[in-house]
């Protein structure tokens, strides 16, 4: 069974689609599946079973790339294809079936709008996979030695990102001895072009107790550590819908974002927002987010240590 899977270009994006792909694995044993992505989001297929081919989809001008992309497909006869982008690509090559996501307006979890995409009840958990590689690496860089609290500062871009102070005023209470992880080590996530933006942050951990590992590992060895991580505390991002996937306690921080759609999901999972509402923040006359500064400042470090406490005693119950 010949499948092409025409997903995001975004990682969190990517990341709540690998329910999908497992789906379509696990219950076609033969599927041979070809993935359709952005090129930040490869790096999370790459270890799926069953994806015999990834397809980078960098965008050119005047959407040439779909073209591309046309030419790399056509010539192959496709028992299936699943297009999350609502392209016309998935209209343009042969197939026996298609599944096409609709554009949709309501308030549901992305999660359950990709269960439609299968005529599916339930929504499919997003899942990793990694490898005995990921998983040795992590080793090395979180060993064994007490609780460890993982960190994701950044997000892809400037309004989605509280504050760096404040992500290190958080640290400080949370691993504070009167805190939920009380000296624990912190370990900080990111991309390479991220570290300017996080470096108040990992500055003000004492370097006895610093993990810093942004711009250091691809996302699937930051998944293993996140993994062996007690807490994740990160803006609405790829990197937190990760977290979430690997089963580790994650607590996403939301402003410009809408929860309703992108929540962390999972048992172990909850949010924090802005006080002022979505609407409040982007509804407004000449706003541009490619231009805005953070608009995260009404979350407070009150309100977030309050829910970080939540979701610990939660867990621990």
């Amino acid at each position: 069974m010949k499948v092409l899977f025409i997903g995001s270009n975004r990682i969190g994006d990517a990341v709540l689609s690998t329910g999908l792909v497992d789906y379509l694995g696990r219950n076609n044993p033969s599927a041979r599946i070809t993935i359709v992505c952005g090129p930040d989001a490869v790096n999370i297929f790459e270890a799926a079973p069953q994806v015999e081919r990834i397809i980078p989809m960098a965008k050119l001008r005047w959407s040439a790339h779909w073209l591309g992309l046309w030419i790399e497909t056509v010539g192959h006869f496709w028992d299936l294809v699943v297009d999350l982008r609502a392209s016309a690509l998935g209209w343009c090559v042969p197939t026996r079936a298609r599944r096409i996501m609709s554009v949709s307006a309501e308030p549901v979890h992305r999660l359950v709008s990709l269960a439609k995409v299968l005529q599916l009840d339930q929504p499919l958990p997003p899942c990793v996979w990694t490898t005995t590689r990921h998983h040795e690496v992590a080793n090395n860089l979180i060993a064994e030695g007490g609780p460890v609290l993982a960190i994701g500062p950044t997000a892809n871009w400037v309004g989605k990102q509280w504050r760096p102070e404040r992500f290190a005023e958080l640290i400080g209470q949370l691993t504070s001895p009167k805190g939920i992880l009380p000296a624990a080590r912190v370990a900080v996530f990111g991309a390479a072009d991220e570290r300017k933006f996080s470096a108040i942050t990992i500055d003000s951990i004492p370097a006895s107790r610093r993990i810093d590992l942004v711009g250091r590992v691809d996302l699937l060895t930051a998944a293993s550590c996140i993994e062996r991580c007690s807490l994740y505390i990160g803006n609405d991002s790829g990197l937190m819908h990760l977290a979430a996937a690997t089963g580790t306690p994650t607590l996403g921080l939301f402003g410009p974002s809408r929860e309703c759609h992108y929540a962390p999901w999972g048992e172990k999972t909850a949010f924090v927002r802005t006080a002022l509402r979505y609407e409040e923040l982007v509804d407004v006359p000449g706003y541009d987010h490619r231009r805005q500064e953070t608009l995260m400042d009404s979350l407070t470090v009150e309100s977030v240590e309050e829910a970080a406490i939540a979701l610990w005693r939660r867990i621990e119950l």
